[in-house]
Order: C-alpha cells, then sequence, then structure tokens
C-alpha cells in the first residue's frame, strides 16, 4: 500500500469524495474537491480518484447512498487504495459505519486539516493549540475507537465502580481538554504581555486565504526570511517584524491562512493567534487574482474577520499572482452569458474591486517583485495617517522628510 518519495516519506493513495447538495452547482464541488486534493497532497497523500453523487442532503449513515457507496468500494478493492477522504466533517456514527463497510482508513476535511496543522505546528502555543482542537474532535468520536488512553495516566485507581473503557478514555480526554486551556491561557497572558510592551506604534497584519503569497510579501517588505513554500497553512504561528518605510517605523505581522470549511475546534483554539488581527491599526488583505475563486475567498475571510469583529478596520486590498492571471476573451458571435473568466486584468481593475477600496487597491506580483513599490507606497501613507493621530507633533518632521 501507497510509496515512498524522493524523500524516502510513504505517500498513500486517497480517493475523495464529495456530495452535490441543492445548494451546490457541480463547478462548486469541483472547486471544493480541488482544494480538499491541495489539501491531500499537503499532508502527503496523493490523490487517485474522485467520487460525487447529487443529493438532497448528506445520507445521515453513509454520507452517501448505498449504490455510490458500494462503487467506491469495489474502486478501492481494486486499486490498492490507502484512505478514503470526505469532503465534509462526518458525524461518528457515519465514521463507524464507512469504516464497518469498507475496512480501511476514512478521514473527514476537520481531520484533514488538523493533521496538517499538527504537522506544520513549529511552537509551543501552536502546538498547544493543535492538540486542544484535536482532543475536542476526538472527544464526540470515541466510541468508534479503542483508544485505551487510561494507560497513559496510569489505569490503576482510575476507573471507576463500574466504570466502562468508553467513559474511562471520555473523563481523561476531558481532563487534558482543561489542562490545554489552562496552558492556552497562561501563554495568552504572555503574548498579550508581549503586544503590550511594544508600545504606540502602529500595527499592521497580513491577512487572506491560505496560499495565497502573504509570507512572501512579507519576506519583501519587511526583507526577512519568513517560510513560505507553494501548500496549505505554510504559516501557524504569527511573525512580527519591526520595518521602517521612508521615516515611520511600525509592526508588520503574517497570520495563518484561512480557508472555507475551517473546523470549527480550530477557529476557537486559534483565536488567540488571531489576536495579532484583532489589535492591528491596518489590514493588507492579500488575494489570489489567478485564482478562479478569490471571490469566494475573499467572503470567507471577511466571514472570519466579522467573527473577531475587525471587518471595519483601514484595510489594503492586494491582488497578488497578475504573473499567474490569465482570461478566456469571448468571441464576438458568442451569445453565452459573459464570465469572470472572460474579464481581462483591466476589466477587473474596473470592476467592484477597484471601488471597494476607494484609493487602497493594489495589483501586484509578489513572485516578480511587480509594483511592490506601489505597495509600498500606499502603506506608506496608510501607516503615517495612523502615526500622526498618535504622535501629531512629528507632523512637520513628514513635511520636511517628504519636501
Amino acid at each position: 500500500m501507497g510509496r515512498y518519495n524522493h524523500t524516502d516519506e510513504l505517500v498513500e493513495r486517497a480517493i475523495l469524495v464529495g456530495v452535490v447538495t441543492k445548494n451546490d452547482t457541480e463547478e462548486e464541488i469541483e472547486e471544493y474537491l480541488d482544494e480538499l486534493a491541495f489539501l491531500a497532497e499537503t499532508s502527503g497523500a496523493e490523490t487517485v480518484k474522485r467520487f460525487t453523487q447529487k443529493l438532497e442532503f448528506p445520507n445521515p449513515k453513509t454520507f452517501v447512498g448505498s449504490g455510490k457507496l458500494q462503487e467506491i468500494i469495489d474502486f478501492r478493492d481494486n486499486n490498492n487504495i490507502d484512505l478514503v477522504i470526505f469532503d465534509d466533517e462526518l458525524s461518528p456514527s457515519q465514521i463507524r459505519n464507512i469504516e464497518r463497510a469498507m475496512e480501511c482508513k476514512i478521514l473527514d476535511r476537520s481531520n484533514l486539516i488538523l493533521d496538517i496543522f499538527a504537522s506544520r505546528a513549529q511552537t509551543s502555543h501552536a502546538k498547544t493549540q493543535v492538540e486542544l482542537a484535536q482532543y475536542q474532535y476526538l472527544l464526540p468520536r470515541l466510541t468508534r475507537m479503542w483508544t485505551h488512553l487510561e494507560r497513559q495516566k496510569g489505569g490503576i485507581g482510575m476507573r471507576g465502580p463500574g466504570e466502562t473503557q468508553i467513559e474511562t478514555d471520555r473523563r481523561i480526554i476531558k481532563d487534558k481538554i482543561s489542562l490545554l486551556k489552562k496552558k492556552l491561557e497562561k501563554i495568552d497572558k504572555q503574548k498579550n504581555t508581549q503586544r503590550q510592551n511594544r508600545g504606540k506604534l502602529v500595527r499592521v497584519a497580513l491577512i487572506g486565504y491560505t496560499n495565497v503569497g502573504k509570507s512572501t510579501i512579507m519576506n519583501l517588505l519587511s526583507k526577512s526570511d519568513v517560510f513560505a513554500e507553494n501548500k496549505l497553512f505554510a504559516t501557524l504561528d504569527t511573525t512580527v517584524r519591526k520595518m521602517t518605510i521612508q521615516n515611520i517605523p511600525f509592526l508588520l505581522s503574517d497570520t495563518v491562512g484561512f480557508i472555507r470549511k475551517l473546523p470549527h475546534q480550530l477557529v476557537e483554539s486559534f483565536k488567540s493567534t488571531l489576536d495579532e488581527v484583532r489589535e492591528a491599526d491596518l489590514l493588507i488583505h492579500v488575494l489570489d487574482i489567478a485564482h478562479p475563486c478569490f471571490e469566494d475567498h475573499y467572503n470567507t475571510v471577511n466571514d472570519t474577520l466579522k467573527e473577531i469583529e475587525s471587518q471595519n478596520k483601514p484595510t489594503i486590498l492586494v491582488f497578488n499572482k497578475i504573473d499567474a492571471f490569465t482570461f478566456t476573451p469571448k468571441e464576438e458571435d458568442d451569445l453565452t452569458p459573459r464570465t469572470r473568466e472572460n474579464d481581462s486584468l483591466e476589466d477587473l481593475k474596473k470592476t467592484w474591486m477597484a471601488r471597494m477600496n476607494e484609493d487602497n487597491v493594489v495589483f501586484i506580483s509578489a513572485h516578480n517583485k511587480q509594483n511592490i513599490d506601489e505597495l509600498r507606497k500606499k502603506l506608506y501613507d496608510q501607516v503615517k495617517a495612523i502615526h500622526i493621530t498618535r504622535f501629531p507633533y512629528n507632523d512637520f518632521l513628514y513635511q520636511e522628510f517628504e519636501g
């Protein structure tokens, strides 16, 4: 089963499964499965086959219908498949029923994202947040697992009268969740103290959907070396750099990327990481203009900003990856409705995006360092405006510097 890549890591062969409900289009499901395939690749799996089914709502027992389930089982049996990944969060009973039918490893989207976060976590803060989210995900699903967690704390003396294995495991996990929450509270207090010690410097936060190029832009602006690669969630820990444009110092932070259908356990446990966004004076919202669903990504990020009450902050909208942007011009005799794929870059600059933040929109290529000076100028103007309100006595210095 599986194969080894050039770095001797086991690459598992995966099947992806999605359901097209009445609220979805087939194009949207394909986009979701594209993203799921990218998640699978990031975690080290190779997507072999995709299965989709049109249903009014997912089957409460097996997510897909019995016929489609058998079709997946037949393919799995004949193609050495290691795991099957479902593009929605499965209930404990669904996981139990599907595993019983397929006799192989089953993951849902939430479990896959949690696995990626676990592999990416580097600092004590990120590791604690991920561990907390994993236990919160695990707790309602214990009925399908032979965990024997009491061995980790010494089973003798831990089991109450008549207590079953599952009750013991559930109690131990609840204890672990409680300890992890206390640990996070302590870390959060330390980070809050660090933020307070930064004084009145203007704070700027890079935000955006995962894999839009935030870390690359961070490196260009701050001339630092933040880890960046073409994989999802390359950045989990917030990186903060003090930098100066012309004569104004400020703090620039790179934050964890957002994604659709993010497990609510992760949203809760990573809210402290988003404090950098919540306390920022200015946001740089980065979008991948070459991605066919960048408008959906914009809405996903804005929904998260609303959750943490940060949607009304001053924002510079940055459309990145113009070097990878392509479009298909409509023929004169083509009578089909115009789509986003028919718009050129110049067309897009004249639409809602260009009007959204008035003068605070910029189109760049971080990869080719195109229009970075324009971004720096907009960033300088915004930071200066905020800085003057805090240090009005410095205003004449700016005038003299710029004059």
